[in-house]
């Protein structure tokens, strides 16, 4: 994947013309409150100005000829998303279904897996609702037994070791999926997923390791296969800072071939097939053959395009390395607060952008008031226990992340 440093010299709407190489000029991109460092900014995404300028075009397109406009675009649009996200993940397009979050395509994978009777799907305590209600509704459906396994007993000092030993100790020769996070939300640890895809497979060569991958998919620059897994489901407007209602679902060859598509597909492909076809199966290739048909919201998933040219400008490995730095920052300047716990890991190897943390005798969500208050917008973690999270992402600078470490001091 190549890297352009060079800057844009147009300027759109009053925004400074953009130069990848200046990460002032990357913050400057964005439109968010000056007066507010925003450090939760993965939960819900804020576009940068080339996004917002894609969506705009593609909106006043539809609305000038709705029917013209997506007659004339939607093919060359679709294929421009497709490839975007190809080269971001250093992959075929034919392995890519479109989707419209993080739960849709986990509901998509895990519905339309192809399971046995005796089949086993294995997951684990620290995923998060969409996994699990997905999990639990297909056993409903079909009877499919699924199991959880705790990975780590206190986020703060697991191990590589511990965590791969607690989930191979769980696999068994009935285990045909293993549902992970690749960074939990809940605590921010980062799952060493190829260390976890090849134990697993020791275990139960035929298992599939599909991984929710929203909390890394733009934050850290790995691909699938360097990752090791089969699926990658993710969002694209956390730390992608993409589109909002805009995600996508990657698979291996073996993956699709063990899945049955969901929701009809309007790919050309299939739709040609069922005019003309035999009968028999469309040539869709697997990825488009997964994604769901129908409108949809055309300006932002077109705009995606704009999204993954966004990175590649300023270039995955600089982001990921910009990440850590804003996280290493914040962690520092949290763990030596007296009065506040810290629970993500400290190592970068286990951890990603996200940094949880505990302040003795307050509730979070008086934390996260008070933080607002001061100017500084964090989150609580939707699990129990719930935690105090921040996340600084590339439109965040270092005087923010100063900023929330004062702030929590004056918590305690």
């Amino acid at each position: 994947m190549t890297t352009s440093c060079e800057p844009d010299r147009r300027e759109s709407g009053g925004t400074p013309a953009f130069d990848p190489a200046s990460w002032d000029s990357v913050r400057a991109q964005f439109a968010l409150d000056p007066g507010r460092a925003h450090l939760a900014t993965f939960v819900f995404a804020a576009h940068p100005a080339p996004v917002r300028a894609a969506v705009t075009a593609h909106r006043d397109g539809l609305d000038r000829d709705a029917v013209g406009y997506l007659a004339a675009n939607e093919e060359r649009l679709d294929e421009a998303v497709l490839r975007g996200a190809a080269d971001h993940l250093d992959t075929s397009p034919d392995q890519i279904a479109l989707t419209d979050s993080t739960t849709m395509g986990l509901g998509l994978l895990y519905t339309g897996l192809r399971l046995r009777p005796g089949d086993e799907v294995l997951t684990t305590e620290h995923d998060f609702y969409a996994t699990h209600e997905s999990l639990r509704l297909r056993a409903e459906r079909d009877g499919v037994t699924v199991r959880r396994v705790r990975l780590y007993r206190d986020p703060a000092v697991t191990t590589v070791d511990e965590i791969v030993a607690n989930l191979a100790a769980a696999v068994t020769t009935r285990t045909r999926v293993v549902a992970l996070t690749w960074v939990h939300s809940s605590t921010g640890v980062k799952l060493p997923i190829r260390q976890l895809a090849e134990a697993v497979r020791a275990r139960s060569p035929e298992a599939l390791v599909c991984v929710d991958g929203v909390h890394g998919f733009g934050a850290e620059a790995v691909t699938p296969a360097q990752l090791g897994c089969d699926v990658l489901i993710s969002g694209c407007h956390k730390w992608l800072l993409g589109p909002r209602g805009t995600g996508l679902g990657w698979g291996s060859e073996r993956a699709w071939n063990r899945m049955t598509p969901v929701i009809a597909t309007f790919d050309r492909r299939s739709i040609g097939h069922w005019l003309f076809g035999d009968g028999g199966a469309p040539p869709t290739p697997a990825g488009p053959a997964h994604t769901p048909g129908g409108y949809h919201t055309f300006e932002h998933r077109w705009a995606l395009a704009e999204a993954f040219e966004f990175h590649r400008r300023i270039g995955p490995e600089r982001i990921a390395s910009r990440t850590r730095e804003l996280a290493d920052r914040l962690k520092e300047g949290l763990s030596g607060i007296s009065g506040l716990r810290l629970v993500t890991p400290r190592s970068a190897e286990l951890s990603a952008g996200i940094v949880c943390c505990d302040v003795t005798d307050l509730p979070i969500g008086e934390a996260v008031g008070r933080l607002h208050a001061a100017g500084v917008t964090a989150s609580s973690t939707p699990y129990n226990p719930s935690h105090l999270r921040f996340g600084a992402t590339i439109a965040n600078s270092p005087e923010d992340v100063d900023a929330a470490i004062r702030a929590v001091r004056g918590l305690v």
